[in-house]
């Protein structure tokens, strides 16, 4: 007879709770107002091969 064991709840427990300790909602932190080309940042990037420094990014604000 085979035995098979049920997975615990614990992931649909906590995913139920998942945003609850966010008082307003946000799932991201909020913007710092500055705007970027980041199609063309996104490019160097995969060029380069390795995320921008801030520096770099600098480059690219509108």
């Amino acid at each position: 007879m085979i035995v098979a064991e049920r997975k615990s709840k614990t992931f649909m427990d906590k995913f139920d709770k998942f945003g609850e300790e966010m008082s307003d909602g946000r799932l991201t932190a909020p913007s710092d107002g500055k705007v970027y080309r980041l199609r063309e940042a996104i490019l160097l990037s995969k060029q380069l091969g390795r995320p921008l420094t801030q520096e770099e990014l600098k480059g690219f604000e509108v």
